[in-house]
């Protein structure tokens, strides 16, 4: 996502007044860890100057208050830490809980359907709102083709799967203008985006019903309106792309409404509240049931837009060392934006040794920077990390962590 600075009031990428080179191309290996340490070598490595390093590191002013840690994922050893029990604003990192309790629950494979059902009356069809927050115009338009032949007046639309609120307390409305959210409902055009597929374009304040009115445009309907989908015969229906899709998706643009959508598919597989509330209460009961250590953390929503939310770095890279050593996380890091090469790092790591080699996600509010990934060093070793910078300038807080990151690629 981008800046939010203040209440609401937000900052393009292009306002920072940086002049960023092309990303470069990254070719992506078959197997993201394959381990290049020698198994026989007897010798466990120094990681005294590396953590002299990263300890320097972290005393740059351009970070303000720091917390942090990185751990050797072969050993399963801390190599540093700065405060790394430490509940603090994480921004977007949250979506790391988010992701990792989707696939826990759901599985890489997990996918949305949204059918199209005969409606009570004579001439009217009810989409059966599945949880799919990125309809695409080529998913209507495969509806409206199935629907072919029907002489259809009316489309209702039924979204009580997820019956409870989508905009959360916390959240500010400007928001929704801005690009960042939207009312968070169980079907929607991409996101609920005005003009666009990605990006922080400005949302729609109706997306389930612009469903609705996107799909009568396409059948010649004149109304559109909610409405109950009965137990009818199905008559057109479309699958959302897998959950590793969406998640790739979700990290890549730093989407809120993906990871609220995503959350709320969660908890209705559960019979679970759908509220905001209730998903980020769910979130951290699934994560303590998988024996995480969740001593100081809070979160009242599962995207990280809330300024209430407090996470600690421990809690970030211990999901990530998960990630890196469970095949059942493992797409959570391949999920992840590559530095100077996609997403929202693409434009980040110009010149610094992490570019190509860190997988991160990135969080940004005001005065919060967080970065919290993956980088495989020069010497072959695997290393997550979590660093969160509150108190500090956007812009200089980025590049005081990219450097950080690199220093753990020199190793």
């Amino acid at each position: 996502m981008g800046a939010v600075i203040g209440g609401g009031v937000w900052v393009n990428h292009s306002g920072f007044g940086l002049d960023h080179p092309e990303p470069m191309s990254v070719e992506m290996p078959e197997q993201l860890f394959s381990s290049a340490i020698d198994p026989d070598a007897l010798e466990a490595p120094d990681f005294a100057t590396l953590e002299k390093d990263l300890t320097s590191q972290a005393a740059d002013s351009r970070l303000g208050t720091f917390v942090g840690v990185a751990r050797d994922v072969e050993s399963g050893e801390v190599v540093w830490e700065q405060n790394q029990g430490t509940a603090v604003r994480p921004a977007s990192a949250t979506k790391i809980l988010t992701a990792a309790v989707a696939l826990y629950e759901l599985g890489r494979e997990d996918t949305i359907t949204t059918k199209v059902v005969e409606g009570e009356q004579p001439g009217t069809v009810v989409i059966k709102a599945g949880g799919d927050v990125t309809l695409s115009e080529e998913m209507l338009d495969d509806l409206a083709t199935q629907l072919e032949g029907q002489d259809i007046g009316t489309v209702l639309i039924d979204t009580s799967i997820w019956p409870d609120e989508g905009f959360a307390s916390t959240w500010d409305p400007v928001d929704v203008d801005a690009g960042y959210i939207a009312d968070v409902e169980p079907a929607m055009i991409e996101a609920a985006r005005i003009g666009g597929s990605e990006g922080d374009l400005p949302r729609s304040h109706t997306p389930a019903l612009d469903v609705a009115q996107a799909l009568a445009d396409r059948v010649g309907a004149d109304t559109v309106d909610e409405g109950s989908a009965p137990d009818k015969t199905v008559l057109a229906s479309v699958e959302s792309d897998t959950l590793d899709q969406r998640l790739a998706r979700m990290m890549k643009d730093s989407d809120n409404v993906m990871a609220e959508g995503i959350a709320k598919e969660v908890a209705a597989s559960k019979d679970l509240a759908t509220d905001s509330a209730s998903t980020s209460k769910m979130t951290l009961e699934i994560l303590k049931d998988k024996g995480f250590d969740l001593s100081g953390v809070s979160i009242v929503d599962n995207s990280g837009l809330s300024f209430d939310n407090l996470i600690t770095p421990r809690l970030l890279d211990d999901i990530l060392t998960r990630a890196a050593t469970e095949p059942e996380l493992s797409s959570l890091l391949t999920s992840l934006p590559i530095a100077h090469g996609t997403g929202t790092l693409e434009d980040r790591y110009d010149g610094l040794s992490g570019a190509g080699w860190v997988r991160a996600k990135t969080g940004t509010l005001t005065d919060t920077s967080a970065l919290a990934g993956v980088v495989t060093s020069e010497s072959g070793r695997v290393f997550t990390f979590a660093f969160v910078s509150n108190g500090s300038a956007i812009v200089p807080a980025r590049e005081a962590l990219d450097e950080m990151a690199s220093i753990l690629r020199d190793f």
